[in-house]
């Protein structure tokens, strides 16, 4: 049963809409949300403000990328390497994450968001992981674009953990180690229920991939801004898509 409830008010003009090829929207945007705490140190704020402003952008840009056709947003929320700052950063983006999940259910279940997570989520708070599966049930109904939170993510660390369930599989005797394809190791990752994403935007004008989903994008077009997460906009999604289709994706042929 669709759950969904259209938002009639439309965040893009047609003069923006006219802009690209609905056709050649890419179904799956992959995103990292960087740049948080430099835009709270330029704007005078606690750095872990920078996180929470980033947490509210990430709604528009959903809300946006849904109403322009994409499918599919994985955001690189928490990486595996995160765990190396000072733990009182920690523990707030925690609550944070717990915060969001809860404040935010009914909004995503309103616009039609569907949640998903990839990563190794064992090691976070029992309350987080509660917040996470109340709002999954919540939203697995909804059928208007799936949100994917990277969590205690690393894309070395999740090929690591597909290499476990393989030996598992072949332990049972469900996988030849001999037959195994590239397709057979992407049915093993997280983020196997989707396809590649065909575009990563790297916000704050970082030029690397920062160890996420680094077997997915091996053709993903790749967008670099210098604008700081938080300050990302709609228009800034719609400028990373017409880029997008500007571009030829021969994939090495």
């Amino acid at each position: 049963m669709r759950i969904t409830e259209v938002i009639e008010e439309s965040i893009y003009t047609e003069e923006e809409f006219a802009a690209i090829d609905p056709r050649l929207v890419p179904k799956h945007i992959a995103v990292v949300m960087d740049g948080n705490r430099r835009w709270a140190k330029r704007q005078g704020k606690p750095g872990e403000m920078g996180h929470w402003y980033g947490a509210e952008k990430l709604d528009l840009i959903v809300r946006a990328a849904s109403e322009l056709g994409v499918k599919a947003l994985t955001a690189y929320s928490f990486s595996t390497e995160n765990w190396g700052r000072s733990s009182h950063e920690v523990e707030g983006l925690m609550q944070l994450l717990e915060a969001y999940l809860i404040n935010k259910r009914e909004e995503l279940v309103k616009e039609g968001v569907k949640l998903h997570t990839i990563g190794d989520i064992a090691r976070f708070p029992d309350s987080v992981k509660k917040a996470l599966a109340e709002t999954m049930q919540a939203t697995k109904n909804c059928d208007r674009i799936d949100l994917v939170l990277a969590l205690n993510y690393g894309g070395r660390d999740e090929i690591r953990r597909a290499m476990l369930k393989m030996e598992e599989a072949a332990t049972r005797g469900e996988l030849d180690w001999k037959s195994i394809t590239e397709e057979t190791i992407s049915s093993y990752l997280d983020t196997a229920p989707w396809s590649d994403p065909e575009l990563l935007i790297r916000p704050s004008g970082e030029q690397r991939v920062s160890n996420f989903l680094i077997w997915q994008i091996a053709y993903s077009e790749i967008y670099v801004t210098d604008v700081l997460w938080p300050d990302f906009s709609k228009k800034n999604l719609l400028e990373a898509i017409i880029e997008y289709q500007s571009r030829s994706r021969r994939f090495g042929a």
